[in-house]
């Protein structure tokens, strides 16, 4: 069998087939048996081996949930089997340093490792961090072997080893709500772009090189502000240029930055696996690298994946394959820098929320209110990831599930209406709001005394703007963002005071700030306790 099968392992139930693959001698038939627990043959698969690498694969009957089964590989005289399977629901977790973060690590480490015995099938499997400048086959290493979870061997193995706190605080979730037996694929490496993680297509698709991420932050820095744009509207901000070589966040976990070596090392090797969805939480290190194209590099890694794992799995791997990730939480409390904001607009591909036209059958969690500066771990990895996984589970219920009617985002302005009089921008929301915290400084107005032309061209990395767009020409400088303290909270409403702008509003824009708010007390949430994501 390949690395990633093993006895105690989860394989994906119907309405897909489970894909098994493995290695043998050229030309030889293996003969592959499922049995349950009394022995009785459930099914049984040939495959032949072939080159170039011999190996063989079938793809399994589509199965109920349950077990436990034994599967049994044959070729001639030697044979082999793998026990304690389970058919349920499989997840593929990666990412960057939020998503190594271990069970071991996060508020109440205690209580959840000791909660561990409660979830015998919910099953853990790590891949070993590993980088390779071509496509793997099959996985070099592994750090844990599929596994019952338990407190110390496993779940709280170390800092940033395994075993995911989001993965398995999402997959402990899913098993609850589901009942179904949960297998957990943890694949992640600490301070890694997702450049690394990309395939020469993904690279290609968005114009990157395909050989970089070496040339230091200033290029690249410069090259994301500047992307797409005249170079007299270039405007690359002294962006923390010296933080990469003292206190970069990632430091004492820099993974590597070259392209596709992740992808090569890592995924290729499991796309034969048949999975039922994906959890995501990176985006740290494209703060400091291609930051702007950040709205290209996700959105085309999400269909590289989703094209590669259905072709990968023979068509098993749904070709929507559900694709949920943590929006960026928070790092410094007092930074100008923007890039943190700018991020996460990108991760919606610049349209807010998800699932969207660009980005169909994703969900997010929000975590910019739920920042921790005294985490020993640095402030970047916050210790709450309980509410990350919550934020998670509703949107994979809802969208990977269907479950009907569950509010899994939080609210979203849908329109802005200018009282120009009275100088007020009455913004409408999606949903029902609730106050939580009067902030003067969440919402911004965009205003400058160019023409508008001018001013929106110089916006234009961001891909535009979805509120009014006009200008403002009672400010002497062109295109400044002025603070629109809240006036009043409706229901559904939010009206802001344009004190230095009566006339006209070019853009309007929410929490945009590398720290927006305090711990769960952002300005507006919804009645489920959902916070409102940033806007521009």
């Amino acid at each position: 069998f390949a690395s990633y099968y093993g006895d105690h392992m989860v394989l994906q139930q119907k309405p897909s087939g489970a894909v098994v693959w493995g290695h043998g001698e050229l030309g030889a038939m293996v003969t592959l048996t499922l049995s349950g627990a009394s022995g009785l043959i459930i099914m049984e698969k040939t495959a032949k081996v072939k080159g170039p690498s011999g190996t063989w694969t079938a793809v399994l009957d589509p199965m109920d949930r349950g077990g436990p089964y034994a599967l049994t590989a044959e070729q001639g005289l030697e044979n082999v089997t793998l026990r304690d399977i389970y058919f349920g629901d499989v997840w593929l977790c990666s990412g960057q340093s939020n998503m190594a973060m271990t069970v071991l690590q996060v508020a109440n480490a205690s209580q959840e490792l000791a909660a561990a015995a409660r979830y015998p099938y919910v099953r853990i499997f790590a891949a070993a961090p590993a980088r390779s400048h071509v496509e793997l086959e099959d996985l070099e290493q592994i750090d844990l072997p599929w596994s019952i979870p338990t407190a110390a061997e496993n779940l709280g193995h170390g800092n940033f080893t395994y075993f995911s706190a989001v993965c398995w605080l999402l997959g402990r979730s899913l098993y609850e709500a589901l009942g179904s037996p949960i297998g957990l694929v943890e694949v992640a490496w600490g301070g890694t772009p997702i450049e690394a993680w990309s395939s020469r297509r993904v690279l290609q698709a968005c114009g990157l090189p395909e050989d970089t991420g070496r040339e230091g932050p200033q290029i690249s820095l410069c090259h994301g502000a500047c992307f797409n744009l005249k170079a007299a509207l270039c405007f690359a901000p002294p962006l923390n240029l010296a933080l990469s070589s003292s206190t970069s966040p990632h430091q004492h976990l820099s993974g590597p930055q070259t392209p596709s070596v992740l992808w090569n090392a890592m995924i290729h090797p499991l796309l034969n696996m048949t999975l039922r969805g994906v959890a995501w939480y990176q985006g740290e290190a494209n703060t400091f690298l291609n930051t702007d194209q950040y709205n290209c590099t996700f959105p085309a890694l999400i269909a590289d994946w989703r094209w590669a794992f259905h072709t990968g799995s023979a068509g098993q791997t749904e070709p929507l394959l559900p694709f949920g990730f943590v929006q960026l939480s928070t790092y410094r409390r007092q930074s100008a820098d923007d890039s943190f904001a700018r991020l996460r607009w990108h991760q919606t591909a610049n349209l807010g929320v998800v699932p969207n036209a660009r980005m169909p059958s994703t969900f997010m969690a929000v975590a910019m209110d739920l920042g921790d500066e005294h985490s020993p771990y640095g402030s970047i990895h916050p210790r709450d990831k309980q509410n990350v996984a919550h934020r998670l589970l509703l949107g994979a219920m809802a969208v990977a599930y269907g479950a009907k009617g569950l509010v899994f985002q939080g609210p979203y302005p849908t329109r802005a209406v200018l009282e120009v009089t009275r100088g007020l921008l009455n913004v409408t929301y999606s949903q029902k709001l609730i106050y939580r915290q009067r902030d003067a400084q969440a919402f911004e107005v965009r205003s400058g005394i160019s023409s508008p032309k001018s001013c929106e061209r110089e916006g234009d990395t961001d891909g535009g703007f979805s509120p009014p767009q006009v200008c403002c020409s009672s400010q002497a400088s062109p295109c400044q963002w002025l603070l629109a303290p809240v006036v009043a909270v409706g229901s559904r409403t939010v009206t802001l005071a344009l004190s230095g702008c009566r006339t006209l509003v070019l853009g309007l824009r929410y929490a945009w700030a590398e720290w927006p708010c305090e711990y769960q007390a952002c300005p507006l949430y919804n009645s489920q306790g959902l916070p409102a994501p940033p806007f521009l």
